[in-house]
């Protein structure tokens, strides 16, 4: 699904930096990253500095930078002669980024279970009717969604998920996680605009008996459910890639 003309610079990449927010190569990372994740650049798609210099109004050096960078991320690849191009997506890569998610959240989860305090557990409440309402807000709009509409929603579900592990005190735990998020947006998003979205599962049902089996402290149903979560959705996307007409909700 393309979301813009690759061509054209976006606005505002120049003066975030600018104003001290990002340098020039958090922009390119951030930038590029999003893109990619979006399926602006799509899969296999040669990212030539010369264009991306056009797009988004930055010099070589944070374009390269912002490359290699993530390509230790998973999200581009190089090859002698041929320079940068957008990672390939595989039913396997996605099983692979799925299982070691499921690895490291759930030991994320955990460690949060242990160490969370009221702070914590507003945060999950929170997060959890903020994404909530926005799914139910989708609903009623169902067949008129806008980008805005699947934006807030991958926002807010992602806001829930980083709650569920934030007190696990490892930063390193947290980075992966982030990671290893990105890694499988990248195949769940165009799922989400699809034109037969899946009805059988109750999304809001999954993520509100993660949340009351986390805010209970039982640590093992929580991961149980937290895992079951992931390969749900990890099935309705190997489905749709192999062509079986399903998608996910």
């Amino acid at each position: 699904m393309r979301t813009g003309n690759v061509g054209q610079p976006k606005s505002g990449t120049i003066s975030a930096a600018q104003n001290g927010a990002e340098t020039l190569a958090e922009v390119a990372y951030r930038r590029l990253r999003e893109d990619i994740v979006h399926n602006v650049f799509t899969p296999g798609q040669p990212l030539r500095l010369e264009l991306l210099k056009q797009r988004y109004g930055l010099s070589f050096s944070p374009l390269r930078e912002a490359l290699n960078r993530l390509q230790m991320e998973r999200l581009v690849v190089t090859a002698a002669l041929r320079g940068f191009s957008v990672a390939p997506v595989s039913i396997e890569e996605m099983w692979d980024a799925t299982e070691t998610r499921i690895l490291i959240e759930c030991e994320a989860l955990k460690r949060s279970i242990r160490n969370g305090d009221d702070d914590w557990e507003a945060a999950i409440v929170s997060t959890f009717h903020a994404l909530d309402l926005q799914v139910r807000r989708m609903e009623r709009r169902a067949g008129e969604l806008s980008s805005d509409d699947v934006a807030a929603l991958e926002s807010r579900h992602k806001e829930f998920h980083h709650a569920l592990i934030a007190y696990c005190g490892s930063r390193r735990l947290i980075d992966l996680a982030n990671q290893l998020y990105t890694e499988t947006q990248r195949y769940r998003l165009p799922t989400l605009t699809g034109e037969n979205p899946a009805t059988s599962r109750d999304i809001p049902r999954e993520h509100r008996e993660i949340m009351d089996a986390t805010l209970a402290r039982r640590s093992d149903e929580a991961a149980e459910l937290l895992a079951a979560h992931y390969r749900k959705t990890s099935e309705l996307i190997e489905s749709s890639m192999s062509g079986d007409g399903a998608a996910v909700a």
